[in-house]
Formats: structure tokens, C-alpha cells, sequence
């Protein structure tokens, strides 16, 4: 049987990556600081190793102790850590979980190779804030092929927006969440806005697969393999959910009327944002099909309690918009 070592593991795309492993066959131990509840606690062929991703020392102990075949990098957040993941683990296969935000330009599609990466200082390079999020991980990218220039065999994977079961993020779960319980959905825009999305079980099959197949030094975007707009995401989503809604797009103009702007709804993109998936779909990955993937995340979001309630730019000022289209 092969090991694996999954660096994070029990919240989102962690979580789902266990789960693949495990249904192919592999031992897995997951890495991190505990501080979340684990979903495998009692789940056979997984093992927990306390530490943190960013004590080296405990890094080396998990090497020698587990020996992993692979090694998925769930939480790897600075260029620092990625360098030393790759040091570590060089006697591993090492995939590291980078991100579309790398992208430098507004290329469509965004293409591994071909499109530039974000530049990243040293400053941002130490940064935790969100400004910096796609610099770094870009410059992750960059470590990657450095290490792989040595003769490690570390690769990388770029997801766009994910979504699925345990999203903690709830961006998703606002859209579920109005679908539900609203005859008429307020979109900005004309409702074709594109912002490519990935289901998380397809995150975790892409970094499986690049795992077993992929080349050393090169990175794979990760996406549906069907692009929604805006207005068909929620058309998709009341589909799942097997209801009727009135997708209702709303102009800069009209979103003044409630006090909103389009930046105020989650999954809101002002250019296309799309990612080449040919280069994965080489390896024999396929994605899951979007009406299944949507019936599985609203069917978890119905049972998970979470509303995407910190996303809600406010029913009552919606309302206001609402009223405003109504009367043109």
C-alpha cells in the first residue's frame, strides 16, 4: 500500500484530499496543529501527527517517522514554507497547493507556462494579508521549479474559486442560501459575469493524480471543465434544489437604490476570470459533472447550518432594488 502525508487535512480541500486517498487504496497520515475537529479520528488507515507546518524540526520527524510516498501541501501560505516542505520531503513526490490567484494578467483562459505570474518582494513574500495571497503563491510556484531544477519531484496545482461539502468559506452558501428562500435573486450586473469555480472533490482527484503522474517543476490548474455565468450558477443551484427562482440582474444604477455595488455580492467578478485545464485533463483527470456537483453541495449545505450569512450585503436593501426595477 503507498503513503501519503497530507499537510492540513480536516477542514475543506484537506479534508476531501483524505478521502480520495483513502478510496485509492493509500495509507494517510495528516499533519497539522490539531486545532480543528478531526473528521478521521476513528477512520481506519488514517493516522494524525500533531505539529506545526512551520517547525521545521517537526516537518523532519514526520519524514522520518511516516516515509511518505506522496505529500500534499494543504497549507502552505509562504514561499518559505514551500522551501522547506520540498527539502524535507525531497525524497518524496511533493504537490503543493498553489492557487489561479498567481496569475498575473487577465488572460482568457489563464494557461500554465504561458500566462505571467504574480512578482512577490520579500516583503509580501512575509505578508499574511489577502493583498499578498496570489504574489505568494506564485512565488511558491517558482520554489517548486527551483526544487524540482535539483531533481526533487514537486509539482504544483492551481485551483480557482472552490466550492463543495465543509466549505467553511460560505461564499457558495450565501447563493444556496437566497435560492432557498427567496422567489427572486438579486444578481449585479447582467448576470453573465464568469468566475470559473472548481468542486472540491475534483481539487482532491487533480492533486491525486498529479501526485501519481505528473511532471516535476510543472504546475496544473483545476477547474470545472463547464464554465457557469453568474445567472446560471443560481440557475444550477435552484435546479439542485428543486425550486423556482427569478434571477433578477441589477445595474450599478439600480444597486445604488439599496446602497450596494456589485463588489458587495460573493463570486462577483468585474473581468472573466477562466483557467486552462487541458494540461491536467492529459493526466486522465476528468471533472465531476456541475448539476451533479451542485446537488451534493446544496444537499450538505442543507444539513450544515451554514447560511453565508457574513457575505449578505442585506435582504431589506435588495429589496430596495428590487422595488426600484420593478417600476421601470
Amino acid at each position: 500500500m503507498d503513503t501519503a502525508l497530507v499537510i492540513g487535512g480536516t477542514r475543506f480541500i484537506g479534508r476531501h484530499t483524505v478521502e480520495e486517498l483513502l478510496d485509492h487504496g493509500y495509507e494517510v497520515t495528516i499533519f497539522n496543529r490539531g486545532t480543528h475537529e478531526n473528521p478521521f479520528a476513528t477512520v481506519e488507515g488514517v493516522t494524525h501527527v500533531e505539529g506545526d507546518r512551520g517547525d521545521e524540526t517537526a516537518l523532519e520527524a514526520t519524514a522520518v517517522s511516516v516515509d511518505p510516498d506522496l505529500v500534499i501541501d494543504c497549507v502552505a501560505y509562504h514561499p518559505e514554507g514551500v522551501r522547506t516542505a520540498t527539502e524535507v520531503f525531497s525524497d518524496s513526490r511533493y504537490v503543493y497547493v498553489s492557487s489561479g490567484a498567481a496569475y498575473a494578467r487577465r488572460e482568457v483562459p489563464q494557461r500554465e507556462g504561458e500566462t505571467p505570474l504574480e512578482p512577490c518582494s520579500p516583503e509580501q513574500a512575509d505578508d499574511d494579508s489577502m493583498g499578498s495571497y496570489g504574489p505568494r503563491k506564485a512565488e511558491g510556484d517558482r520554489v517548486v521549479v527551483e526544487a524540482a531544477g535539483r531533481g526533487i519531484e514537486a509539482m504544483a496545482v492551481r485551483p480557482c474559486i472552490v466550492y463543495g461539502p465543509h466549505d467553511y468559506t460560505e461564499r457558495l452558501d450565501y447563493w444556496i442560501s437566497r435560492v432557498r428562500n427567496h422567489d427572486r435573486v438579486v444578481v449585479p450586473g447582467d448576470g453573465q459575469h464568469l468566475q470559473h469555480l472548481a468542486y472540491v472533490a475534483d481539487v482532491a482527484s487533480a492533486l491525486r493524480v498529479v501526485g501519481e503522474d505528473g511532471v516535476a517543476g510543472e504546475a496544473y490548474n483545476v477547474g470545472d471543465r463547464r464554465l457557469l455565468t453568474l445567472a446560471e450558477l443560481i440557475e444550477t443551484i435552484a435546479d439542485a434544489a428543486g425550486t423556482d427562482v427569478e434571477v433578477v440582474p441589477a445595474g450599478e444604477r439600480e444597486l445604488a437604490a439599496g446602497g450596494l455595488s456589485p463588489t458587495d455580492f460573493p463570486l462577483y467578478r468585474e473581468y472573466p476570470h477562466v483557467l486552462s485545464t487541458a494540461r491536467l485533463a492529459s493526466l486522465d483527470w476528468e471533472s465531476t459533472p456541475v448539476g451533479e456537483a451542485m446537488s451534493r453541495t446544496v444537499a450538505d449545505h442543507e444539513k450544515s447550518g451554514r447560511d453565508g450569512s457574513e457575505h449578505d450585503p442585506g435582504r431589506e436593501a435588495e429589496e430596495r432594488v428590487l422595488g426600484v426595477l420593478d417600476t421601470l
